[in-house]
């Protein structure tokens, strides 16, 4: 296992943005980011600072609308430029980030006390990102085409059909892939979060005195004017921070310097002179609460807003669909779900893919919140709980992290951390209260993704213990030495190095031969996201004839088994694609009596297990040379 320090040290290199870029590359980088990272964060203005009014039913008023204003500028500051671009984007793995990531670090170490507990911490997280993936674009397509009804009254019966048809679209789409689209998405927001800025800018003229809520002690003025209310409030402004794990999640993509040179650039000014904005329209014009985004504009002007706004969340939405398929695809390879289908959509981009089950549960679930709760204020009280747990657990695994990995003190740990927790715990107890309205749902679709998660990892464990009591596989090639050889190459795949695969045992048993050249292939995914590829294979020859194969590959990397075995032909040994069989064990997994999971799970995994996607399409083995081999495994 490559030492994780130098995983945690190298997140700039790993992801390309070394000094050889240029200075059209790094725009490049930087364009791509405003494209990708920063769309769910950027749609907030649309409804986040009206929510904290509405929710609570806050008097909107000087002290109100300066103390909410505040308490935005200080969260952005505090939890992404603080929390997530100074510190926890640090802890890189390889050059990648997101909690599932920074959870494989936490595996790497596994000497520490309650790694098992850690890793479920993080695999809840994980799951809390679906919930989130299927809040975001319901909010955020509605809050937009919600701008319709402001520019004519018209609208008002379409809105929801709108937004309906728009994510239905959206979905649809998905399957060609985001290269040609994504290349107008980042200058789409460029100009988004130039009309952010114009639009609060135009507001704060009237009223200069608003920029004096960088100071906090508008926020004590805040709370002492109504504590309980002021608390409770703490859960609709936390949605001006939705987004900020996503910074960390696309790391990989972009790199840390142009994720942070388009915040601080465009991102963070475009976003704090709108709500300042909105602020000072609120101070001048209580009546504007009704919508404060859409009303800082003139008249003339919704329509296009509305138009802009509904692009952005289209950009927004799809940076949270392409992150639950690239989700989707690293818990694949972790095992921490059945095998799925997934298409990839572009050959020049090796991390676009297409997960054909995510897509279309997305959508189902995405259309059933619109129609469920038709407005974006209703939705917005989903939204929230999912993202404050994730960034809870991210700052706990962050702890973890900083001290087996980068060996802090746990001093030094705590100063840091402790901070961070506070200001996550207080917006995470915040929106406690919204669980009745409608907080559940996520909960609900995290809880129920962590089990089926779970059950899946300790199954798989059970039936490699079943199948790993098999023979050494040394013991079985010398009781075949004298067995007759076929001409051609045999690939054998089995998970566990040293034993025999039933699959070879049961051909030497019924077919008494043994082809001239056979592999056998371990496939091995690491907890790092890429593997060297000079040290993807480790070949040992058991015999003349008969190698053993450790293929390694990282939790982001397509495992295509050819391409890597042709990759030792190079290098001499021997291998021909054309002279190939490919031997696979299927198993059929039953429940059973043997302990070591509740009868209940072991159905479940069953389930799952007779669902998973072939292993001969996801090893990208082709289909017209694979032989699969049955066995029955009670777990």
């Amino acid at each position: 296992m490559p030492d994780a320090t130098a995983q945690l040290t190298g997140s700039d290199h790993a992801s390309g943005e070394g000094e050889g870029h240029s200075p059209g590359g790094r725009v490049a980088l930087v364009l791509g980011a405003l494209g990708v990272v920063f769309g769910d964060i950027g749609t907030s203005p649309l409804y986040a600072f009206r929510e904290a009014f509405d929710h609570q039913h806050l008097p909107v008023d000087r002290t109100n609308a300066l103390g909410l204003a505040s308490l935005a500028f200080w969260a952005l500051v505090i939890i992404i430029s603080i929390k997530y671009l100074a510190l926890v984007m640090k802890a890189s793995n390889n050059g990648e980030g997101g909690i599932l990531a920074l959870t494989a670090l936490v595996m790497q170490r596994r000497s520490g006390r309650g790694t098992a507990a850690l890793v479920m911490l993080g695999v809840f997280g994980t799951a809390l990102l679906y919930g989130d993936g299927l809040i975001t674009p319901a909010i955020s397509v509605l809050s937009a085409v919600e701008g319709f009804s402001v520019a004519s009254s018209a609208f008002d019966d379409y809105v929801v059909p709108l937004a309906c048809v728009i994510l239905v679209v959206l979905f649809l789409v998905q399957r060609r892939g985001t290269a040609g689209i994504g290349k107008i998405f980042g200058p789409v927001m460029v100009v988004w979060f130039g009309v952010l800025g114009l639009l609060g800018l135009i507001q704060i003229v009237q009223r200069p005195d608003v920029v004096r809520v960088v100071n906090p002690v508008y926020i004590v003025h805040f709370f002492s004017a109504d504590p309980l209310k002021a608390f409770l409030a703490l859960g609709s402004i936390f949605l001006v921070v939705t987004g900020g794990e996503a910074l960390y999640a696309d790391m990989g993509h972009f790199g840390r310097r142009p994720i942070a040179t388009a915040w601080y650039a465009v991102v963070l000014p475009g976003l704090l002179l709108c709500y300042f904005g909105q602020a000072a329209l609120l101070i001048r014009d209580p009546s504007a609460i009704e919508n404060p985004f859409y009303r800082m504009a003139p008249e003339w002007a919704v329509l296009p807003l509305a138009i802009l706004a509904t692009m952005a969340s289209v950009i927004a939405s799809q940076a949270l669909i392409s992150g639950a398929f690239s989700l989707t695809v690293q818990a694949v390879q972790l095992d921490y779900l059945p095998r799925v289908k997934v298409s990839h959509t572009s050959g020049a981009h090796r991390g676009q893919v297409y997960v054909p089950l995510v897509n279309w549960a997305l959508m189902i679930g995405c259309v059933g919140l619109v129609l469920g709760f038709r407005t974006s204020s209703n939705l917005a009280a989903a939204y929230g709980i999912a993202v404050t747990t994730t960034m809870v657990i991210t700052s706990i695994l962050f702890y973890v992290v900083a001290r087996r990995c980068w060996g802090w003190s746990r001093l030094k740990a705590s100063l840091v951390v402790t901070p961070l927790l506070i200001v996550d715990g207080a917006f995470f107890a915040a929106n406690i209260p919204k669980i009745p309205d409608g907080g559940w749902f996520p909960l609900v679709v995290a809880v129920g993704l962590v089990v089926q998660m779970a059950t899946w990892h300790k199954g798989r464990q059970l039936v490699a213990l079943r199948i790993g009591r098999g023979r050494p596989l040394g013991d079985v090639l010398s009781e075949s030495a004298e067995v007759a050889r076929v001409d051609g190459t045999a690939v054998f795949l089995f998970r566990d190095l040293g034993k025999a695969p039933p699959a070879l045992v049961n051909n030497l048993r019924h077919n008494k031969v043994l082809h001239r050249n056979t592999l056998i292939v371990c496939i091995h995914t690491a907890d790092v996201p890429r593997v060297n590829p000079a040290e993807r294979a480790e070949v040992t020859e058991m015999q003349a004839g008969v190698s053993q194969v450790l293929l390694r590959f990282g939790f982001m990397e397509e495992p295509n088994v050819p391409a890597a075995l042709a990759k030792l032909a190079e290098a001499g040994h021997p291998f021909d694609p054309d002279e190939t069989t490919y031997f696979l064990g299927r198993e059929t997994v039953l429940s059973g009596k043997v302990e070591g999971m509740h009868p209940a799970l072991e159905h479940l995994f069953v389930l799952l297990n007779r669902g998973a996607d072939s292993a001969a399409r996801f090893f990208n083995l082709p289909p017209d040379r694979v032989v699969e081999v049955g066995s029955r495994v009670e777990i």
